[in-house]
């Protein structure tokens, strides 16, 4: 499995993450209901996320490294399946005491989906967590990761998973 930086030596981030053709462990499959998270996503950043539960956290993505990720969700209630991306770990900005699974779905819902059921696809690996000087910072970075999302997912190996089974049964 290939967990490098998507990260040249002169810190620019490349435009793609995941090779071309997905490997193992990927696709990794996951859902839970959506828990309160730390209230962070939406307010302080404007990026709201979609917590997973601690059990998920804890016991279906154990095996992989912290940092962020991509691929594609599904809320109950949503005909469609979306876009995503996902912070896996500790947010060393935030100084989190537990390890969170904080999903946002590259889409602008009317309404808090607190209690739904969520399906997560999680097809390729970003980069590694990481602490930043400052909460601009952050969110400049986070911005970077959805741009590369979807550069990822539009080919044709990641776009097909957005039809799997997984979110129609």
């Amino acid at each position: 499995m290939s967990t490098a930086a998507n990260e040249n030596t002169s810190g620019r981030r490349e435009p793609i993450a995941g090779p071309e053709t997905m490997e193992a462990p990927y696709p990794i499959y996951v859902a839970g209901e959506v828990v309160s998270g730390f209230g962070r996503g939406g307010k302080q950043l404007g990026i709201p996320t979609a917590n997973l539960p601690s059990e998920v956290v804890e016991q279906a993505l154990t095996d992989i490294p912290i940092g962020v990720y991509l691929g594609w969700a599904l809320v109950e209630g949503d005909a469609e399946v979306r876009p995503m991306v996902m912070s896996l770990g500790w947010n060393p900005y935030f100084k989190n005491e537990r390890r969170s699974g904080e999903v946002h779905i590259m889409h602008k819902y009317a309404d808090d989906f607190y209690g739904k059921n969520m399906k997560v696809a999680i097809l390729a690996y970003i980069r590694p967590e990481k602490d930043y000087a400052s909460l601009d910072a952050l969110i400049e970075d986070i911005h970077t990761d959805i741009r590369v999302a979807e550069a990822s997912l539009a080919r044709p190996n990641y776009a097909q998973v957005r039809e799997a089974s997984f979110f129609s049964s």
